[in-house]
């Protein structure tokens, strides 16, 4: 690093707002130039940061890919799992200390693709873990391959003419499996981002948290997109927002309008709410209960 570079890279961490909840050593990131991963880890920085958390009690969980890097630059105790394993390792980590804000924030390959078993059976759980998920469409870190959320026609290096293959649409996906708080927004709606964030961190149980941010080197190229200033524009100019939307409906089309918006908000009993329920009935006074720090005790 040149003396210069690391002249502003000190009056960045002096003086930006977020920098307290980054690894300033690492810093410059290795996403692209107009990627959405590095607005999305800025607005959950900046949630964190408004919503009073306890960095002490706070931990992040990301798997392979160009989001699974971000756990890397966050401040919090933090783990890079292998591939499609962030549910299951915050799940453990959960479990074993309830006491703490455990966020997953990978990609869609990672969470949907490998992952996607324990993604549904996480929700399925209601584990009390907040998932961010950031969908660019592709397979981003590894050559552009079709993904679990390509979207119909759209094209990918191993679907040069066009997938065929219906996407998941993860909204529905993660509702329809039983979790308590679901949202989608680009990484161009910062406040509308921000504020899901800070209510899904007040929130209990499966909370999950769709990105859509632009691939601009691989996603945006081979469907002749345009820059990634040109494919930004066109996610936030064809967003509608619907709060409330029916989970079902908010497919995405390749270059049709993407339903944004808050579609879940409920109440519902977490899996270590009913494995107490549940224990406490069949065993009575010998079940006692995982302290709050970790841990368990049962006679």
């Amino acid at each position: 690093m040149s003396v210069a570079t690391k002249e502003r890279m000190e009056v960045i961490e002096e003086e930006h707002p977020v920098a307290p909840f980054l690894r300033m050593d690492r810093i410059p990131h290795i996403w692209c130039s107009t990627c959405g991963i590095g607005t999305a880890v800025k607005c959950y920085a900046t949630a964190l940061e408004e919503s009073g958390v306890d960095l002490d009690k706070a931990a992040i969980v990301s798997g392979i890919g160009c989001t699974g890097r971000v756990a890397g630059y966050m401040k919090l105790d933090a783990f890079h799992s292998t591939h499609g394993r962030a549910i299951p390792f915050a799940t453990g980590l959960k479990l074993g200390r309830p006491e703490l804000l455990v966020t997953v924030f990978s990609g869609d390959g990672d969470l949907s693709g490998i992952g996607g078993n324990h993604f549904i059976h996480a929700a399925r759980r209601r584990m009390d873990l907040l998932v961010i998920l950031v969908n660019n469409f592709i397979y981003g870190m590894t050559g552009g391959q079709n993904a679990p959320t390509t979207p119909l026609t759209a094209k990918s290096s191993t679907m040069p003419f066009g997938n065929y293959e219906p996407p998941f649409n993860l909204p529905h996906l993660a509702a329809s499996c039983g979790a308590t708080y679901v949202a989608r927004w680009t990484s161009l709606h910062i406040r509308r981002l921000t504020k899901a964030f800070k209510e899904a961190i007040d929130r209990k149980g499966f909370r999950f948290i769709e990105v859509i941010a632009p691939c601009s080197t691989l996603y945006a190229r081979l469907n002749r997109l345009g820059t990634g200033f040109d494919l930004m524009q066109f996610y936030h100019h064809s967003t509608e927002i619907q709060h409330g939307a029916d989970p079902a409906e908010v497919d995405i089309g390749f270059q049709d309008k993407i339903i944004c918006g808050k579609f879940v908000d409920e109440d519902k009993p977490m899996m270590l709410d009913l494995m107490h329920e549940h224990y406490k009935k069949t065993l009575g006074d010998k079940y006692v209960p995982m302290p709050p720090e970790g841990g368990w005790l049962h006679e």
